[in-house]
């Protein structure tokens, strides 16, 4: 049997009507739908297979929703788990975010207000979510959890040294993968507000539609919700509010959030009354913001208000000296959750990491190291177990060659090299789990789907999966 290529969500609750009719929602939506009754039940699926959502209810007899939540989040950081509740207050909303829920939706529920929360989840996961949910453990000594002792990364603790005691709005800027959630979390830790909730949202994976009741809650009856929901700002109340890729935020939206910052209140949409606002926020980009302020595609207001302390963080390339410390710091991490007896890295292959130009930053590096260490048939990761990139850091294989000695241009040769290294991982990874498309996928940190249609696209078959759902 061929497995099945659609969304997988979990359905945990221990009502048979609830499950039967939100099973049957979700499946003609597209979804591939498992169903249990109890949060062990939920457990043993999400050890045996992939899941893309999962969506629990909060009180459950022997294993309830918040225990459910934090153990699947040990298996899979970047899961998005959705909680279901009767008692939908703000403080059972601020529990189950702050134990690392990704949203949550009030009984009854309206069939748009489920459709809109497992849509967003899935966009958030193919927005980065693991960087958006797991926490790096630090190395003893490393303030924040930031790791490294190069002179930009000196610079940038003394930074959030100096601000993160203050309720000023900061903006972090910085490429992709250079770790603006672990320094937003680091405000956070490093403020008096500690003790209360860390509420983030990445604005690119919320339709623009709903952006403006997820940032300030709704009335009853708006969207189809059958009670009020209040909004990130109301949620993050005593706090920190992170806003991820606040360069997503429509132009429309923007003299709403304004005012919020401004006047230190907002209304729920649907509402006239408002309510106080007692957040600090804490926004990041990746993108030349100012730049876009000049340009008139963002407003010069909000960018002036949300910048009063602005903190650029290095990429990579530019703290060469903490790239060694990094990978070691991978290293360990990983062989304790892999179960990989690899205890070090020869000196060659850390000298290839040194020299490569890492596009995608920290969590490129994390994921070289993972994928090495998984592939690593000794006691020290060597060259041979890194990418082919990394390998010709100095220089590609046939550099030497005369120019025109090969019928293929460069774009054609780095295509060929590119495919031939995404076959070997595959290929690896399909003999470590006895052809399991479901495992592997897992092991590779992809979705199902996407690797069935990688698979494809290189020729390599597929087994029988009797198993398969």
């Amino acid at each position: 049997m061929i497995a099945d290529t659609r969304p997988q969500v979990l359905v945990v609750d221990d009502e048979p009507n609830l499950r039967r009719v939100l099973g049957a929602q979700l499946s003609r939506d597209g979804y591939e739908v498992h169903t249990v009754a109890d949060g062990e039940a939920a457990l043993r699926i999400l050890q045996e297979q992939y899941v893309d959502v999962v969506i629990t209810d909060l009180r459950m007899p022997r294993l309830d929703g918040l225990e459910l939540l934090r153990r699947a989040l040990a298996l899979e950081p970047e899961l998005p788990v959705v909680i279901i509740t009767a008692h939908g207050t703000v403080d059972n909303a601020v529990a189950a975010l702050k134990a690392g829920a990704f949203d949550y939706i009030t009984k009854p529920f309206d069939q748009n207000e489920v459709r809109n929360v497992v849509s967003k989840a899935l966009r958030t996961r193919a927005l980065s979510a693991k960087e958006a949910r797991e926490e790096r453990p630090p190395l003893p000594g490393a303030s924040y959890g930031i790791i490294g002792d190069s002179r930009p990364i000196q610079e940038l603790r003394t930074v959030i040294d100096r601000v993160a005691s203050t309720l000023s709005s900061v903006l972090i800027t910085g490429e992709v993968g250079t770790g603006k959630q672990l320094v937003a979390r680091a405000l956070h830790s490093g403020s008096s507000r500690r003790e209360g909730p860390f509420i983030s949202l990445n604005c690119a994976a919320v339709a623009p539609d709903f952006l403006e009741s997820e940032l300030f809650g709704q009335a009853a009856g708006g969207f189809g919700a059958p009670a009020p929901r209040p909004g990130r700002f109301e949620l993050a109340s005593g706090g920190t509010l992170f806003l991820d890729e606040i360069d997503s935020i429509p132009l429309a939206l923007q003299p709403a959030l304004l005012r919020v910052l401004q006047d230190g209140e907002c209304a729920r949409v649907g509402e006239s009354n408002v309510r106080p606002v007692n957040a600090r926020l804490v926004a990041a980009t990746r993108v030349d913001l100012a730049q876009r302020a000049r340009e008139g595609t963002f407003r010069q207001e909000l960018y002036y208000r949300l910048s009063v302390v602005p903190i650029r963080l290095p990429a990579l390339r530019d703290r060469t000296p903490d790239i060694a410390e990094l990978a070691r710091h991978f290293l360990q991490k990983f062989r304790v959750h892999l179960n990989h007896e690899v205890n070090s890295i020869e000196p060659e292959a850390e000298r290839l990491l040194g020299r490569y130009p890492w596009p995608g930053n920290v969590r490129e590096l994390e994921n070289v190291i993972e994928r090495a260490l998984l592939f690593c048939d000794g006691g020290s990761i060597s060259p041979a177990d890194l990418p082919a990139e990394i390998r010709q850091a100095d220089g590609p294989e046939g550099a030497d060659l005369p120019l025109g000695s090969t019928a293929d241009g460069l774009k054609e040769q780095v295509k060929a090299a590119t495919l031939r290294l995404e076959r070997e991982l595959i290929d690896r990874a399909l003999k470590e789990t006895h052809g399991n498309v479901t495992h592997a996928a897992r092991l590779l940190k992809i979705s199902r789907k996407g690797l069935q249609l990688k698979m494809k696209e290189l020729g390599l078959r597929e087994r029988d999966e009797r198993d398969a759902i």
